[in-house]
């Protein structure tokens, strides 16, 4: 067994390794894994990365819009975005990569890629990154995207295109895969608990766990608003805990819980941690993504695969904002309550430079209970449910760190565009913890690894990624800068099945006027098809419609 562990070094004393191979040492371990890095280095022959994560498992790793918005939307959507970006940003293996070639023979030859090659990657390429920030805390935004573009583009991204090749194949036995990504989560230890306690089936669920967690000079959260933290004890080690605990020992020793263990300061934020999360992902049936703090009611794995079974879709997606923790699960089950997702707005913050966000005024709508799933505009990051095969079709963008806004919307966008249909689940199975008053917010982080204030404008400069491609007029790519923020994007972008215009006037969108329209979006507070399925009409009928809600007369 090898476990690779490391102190936390947040202030970048040195740039010193620190290795502790537990087993047989560094040798072993590089015979162990000279495969994986062959394409990239040899970190224990150069002897000069440190290994800054734990690869740990504790028992032996085993409708009101005029022409020119929709003549804008298509002409933005039908963009050729790798015509529109120079060839030295789309990089020089892009065809090879992307249209046969040698380079799928020679990842198709090598099979699929074990996961103990997968984990070994992801923590070797964030250890690598964290070094290049060391001695960066002056820089800007911008010169700090580039340290991780380039890096990104170098050894990220060619290996997330290997990596796609290679996938596990998907299995028919309903196994669950979920998605857990935790932000010094005190909670987190409840919802693994949780999770397979109250499963059906806990020997059918598998966990991807991104740990991100301070062990050393622990700082609270901002207090009450202020710029006041506090000195705290180290986090929790959750994944520890789970697997020594004795719900989770049987898990863990079976090799259903699999863990990166990554620092505080290294945390590139909630979208990179699902990105990393899905790579954990190893060939389960379905995919689950949650946050790390919720609640569950009894059976919720069965409950949910069997009513994404029941959408009337051959690609179905469940999601929804679930109801608060303290709501009574079961309680709300017996009278058929059930939070849909209905409503966005573009944000007026100017920390979000106008990215639409999910929820609102207004945003939600409850129940009736229907016996089928009600059709719902768009996917939530807190709970998503699908076939796993959509991991290969829409892979987690590479190119989105410390993002914390706009992952919600994009994906909605881009499920949606490849084939995707989106519904509400039949019973909320989960409740979500939504305030953490006083706790570690990521860009806290973020600012001590850099400078205070360094979080804001580095994340609006990677929204411009997101907002080029659901056709934000001032950030087509023509207007995009720099114009690596749109390194690959058209691998990571809308699908080919439905055009992008056709989705927002579905769920209500006005790219050019900013503005949400809830009128249009009836048939989604009603619990009724929406626009283009009435071939489904028959199995929402009109007596089972929701007629309890009313817009603000304000609302257009």
């Amino acid at each position: 067994m090898v476990i690779i562990s490391r102190t936390n070094k947040d202030k970048f004393d040195n740039n010193e390794s620190s290795i502790r191979l537990v087993g047989l040492g560094c040798i072993l371990g590089g015979l162990t894994t000279f495969v994986i890095m062959y394409h990239y280095s040899s970190y224990c022959s150069k002897g000069g990365y440190e290994y800054s994560h734990k690869i740990v498992s504790y028992e032996d790793i085993p409708k009101h819009r005029d022409s020119s918005f929709i003549r804008g939307a298509s002409d933005l959507a039908n963009l050729n975005f790798r015509a529109e970006i120079p060839r030295d940003v789309l990089g020089d293996d892009h065809d090879n990569l992307e249209g046969g070639g040698e380079a799928y023979d020679k990842f198709a030859n090598k099979g699929r890629m074990p996961m103990d090659e997968v984990i070994s990657f992801i923590n070797h390429f964030i250890s690598s990154l964290h070094q290049k920030f060391a001695g960066q805390q002056r820089k800007e935004y911008d010169a700090i995207w580039k340290i991780y573009h380039d890096y990104a583009l170098e050894v990220l991204y060619p290996w997330d295109r290997e990596y796609l090749e290679r996938m596990p194949p998907l299995r028919n036995d309903n196994s669950i895969f979920l998605s857990l990504a935790s932000y010094r989560d005190e909670n987190c230890m409840n919802t693994l608990k949780w999770a397979y306690e109250k499963a059906k089936n806990p020997r059918l669920l598998n966990v991807g766990l991104v740990q991100q967690n301070c062990e050393e000079n622990c700082r609270s959260g901002k207090i009450n608003d202020s710029e006041v933290t506090e000195p705290i004890d180290p986090d929790d080690d959750c994944h520890k805990i789970f697997c020594e605990s004795p719900i989770g020992r049987e898990h863990c020793n079976a090799g259903r819980v699999r863990a990166l263990h990554i620092n505080e300061s290294e945390s590139l934020g909630p979208y990179a941690a699902r990105y990393f999360g899905s790579k954990l992902w190893d060939g389960e049936e379905y995919y689950v993504q949650m946050d790390a703090h919720m609640t569950f009611m009894q059976d919720w794995d069965e409950i949910t695969i069997k009513s994404l079974k029941m959408a009337p879709s051959e690609k179905p997606i469940l999601s929804h904002y679930p109801p608060n923790h303290t709501a009574d699960l079961e309680e709300n089950k017996r009278k058929g309550l059930v939070n849909r997702l209905c409503g966005a707005y573009f944000a007026d913050s100017g920390l979000e430079d106008q990215i639409i966000r999910l929820g609102g005024d207004s945003g939600d709508a409850f129940g009736p209970y229907s016996d089928i799933p009600r059709f719902a505009p768009f996917a939530g990051a807190g709970f998503f449910v699908a076939s796993s095969a959509f991991l290969k079709e829409v892979p987690y963008d590479p190119f989105l760190p410390w993002i914390f806004m706009g992952e919600e919307i994009i994906m909605s966008a881009r499920l949606w565009t490849s084939g995707y249909d989106i519904f509400s689940p039949r019973i909320s199975v989960v409740g979500h913890i939504y305030l953490r008053l006083n706790k570690p917010k990521f860009w806290e982080s973020v600012e001590r690894l850099f400078h205070a204030g360094i979080h804001t404008p580095l994340q609006l400069l990677v929204l411009q990624r997101i907002k080029a491609q659901i056709i934000y007029p001032e950030s087509t790519p023509d207007l995009v800068k720099p114009k690596t923020v749109l390194s690959h994007v058209d691998k990571y972008s809308m699908g080919t099945k439905r055009k992008l215009e056709d989705y927002f006037k579905m769920v209500g969108l006005d790219m050019v006027n900013k503005q949400f329209i809830h009128r249009d979006m009836d048939w989604c507070y009603k619990g009724a098809v929406a626009p283009g399925y009435e071939k489904y009409s028959y199995l929402y009928p009109p007596e089972n419609y929701n007629t309890d809600y009313l817009l603000p007369e304000d609302f257009i």
